[in-house]
């Protein structure tokens, strides 16, 4: 089989062996199909040369056309299923908006049936495809569910409650269905009267649903009290640590993480790393610090080996975790050992693998 430089390597040309990172972890595995991202990768890596998996005599041209497109058309079920819920939340959306019922055990069941593959949801990565900004509150609503989820049984709550606190999540903020578009998607900072109108969606969800069936009294309270704060400076009533329901501690720090996290009409995307550490820092006083350091300890358990890509653009892979740090692993760059302890001013924008 032919060795190529990197530089040479055609888009679609399959490797013929494992390739390795200097450190001897694989960086990609014998029968990978080289696409722009991994040769990116590999560029990134110094890696001057690779095998080619040679193609056989009668191994007509288009061959590689058609594993790319085999590659490709087969979807995992949970994205299958991510994308049923999209399209089910925004008929709920509009159900709500012009106060009919909803349907409750269509949520339900879209919810049970993503939940079957929530280890193919991680946290600290998952992307939605084929997203655009319009569809904004549907993918929020949806991660929150699932990240509402996670966190609830990484934290042990009863298996009693697991669904019920996805539901929670899903349905958090199906009050904006009530808000004028004009105010959800304005790009600028709002008005003081938007501002107002804004927080009313945790009073216009509880309407919405506290004479629904189906739902516990928490995914309720969850849809009015995901504002409120541990030392009552939240909205809409003020209220403290003792009087906020724990599906809604729970729902609040799904929220703030994903609303961080997405890319928004006014704001862009934020890394995940640095969004755990801000959580990490107002959790004493906003939102339950118990359940952050478990949310922190859990999403960044990645493993040895992951590649990153920091804060200056550079690519490695982690080595060392410190658990007493979870957001600022060691990393290597190209034999350099980036310590995120000690080099604060950088921080994992992306994890790529």
């Amino acid at each position: 089989m032919p060795t190529v430089a990197v530089s040479q390597i055609k888009l679609g040309e399959k490797l013929g062996d494992d390739v390795l990172t200097k450190l001897g972890n694989v960086l990609f595995y014998k029968g990978k199909i080289l696409h722009q991202r991994e040769l990116e990768i590999l560029k990134a890596f110094l890696i001057p040369s690779v095998n080619i998996e040679s193609k056989q005599a009668n191994e007509p041209e288009p061959a590689l056309v058609e594993t790319k497109s085999k590659e490709t058309v087969t979807e995992p079920p949970f994205y299958t299923e991510y994308q049923n819920m999209v399209k089910l939340l925004k008929r709920v959306f509009q159900l709500a908006d012009g106060g009919q019922p909803l349907p409750i055990m269509d949520i339900r069941k879209g919810i049970e049936a993503l939940l079957q593959h929530i280890d193919s949801y991680k946290v600290l990565t998952f992307t939605p495809k084929n997203r655009n900004l319009h569809e904004y509150i549907y993918h929020k609503s949806i991660l929150v569910g699932l990240t509402s989820y996670s966190l609830a049984r990484w934290a042990g709550l009863p298996q009693k409650d697991l669904v019920q606190i996805a539901l929670a999540g899903l349905l958090h903020d199906i009050g904006t269905s009530k808000v004028d578009r004009a105010i959800l998607e304005k790009k600028g900072a709002l008005t003081a009267a938007e501002s107002e109108e804004m927080k009313q969606h945790t009073l216009l969800g509880y309407q919405i649903l506290k004479n629904v069936s189906g739902i516990n009294e928490g995914v309720k309270l969850a849809a009015i009290q995901h504002h409120e704060r541990e030392d009552g400076s939240g909205y809409p009533l003020g209220v403290k640590s003792d009087k906020i329901h724990v599906y809604a501690k729970i729902v609040a720090i799904a929220d703030i993480y994903n609303a961080m996290t997405n890319e928004r009409a006014y704001k862009p995307a934020l890394s995940p790393y640095v969004v755990l550490e801000q959580l990490f820092d107002e959790s004493f006083g906003k939102v339950d610090p118990a359940f952050v350091q478990v949310f922190m300890n859990k999403a960044t358990q990645i493993s040895t080996g992951t590649l990153v890509k920091l804060s200056d653009n550079r690519v490695g892979e982690i080595i060392f975790s410190d658990r007493s740090h979870p957001t600022r692993p060691w990393v290597n760059v190209n034999g350099t050992i980036v310590n995120l302890t000690v080099e604060r001013q950088l921080y994992i924008q992306d994890v790529i693998n």
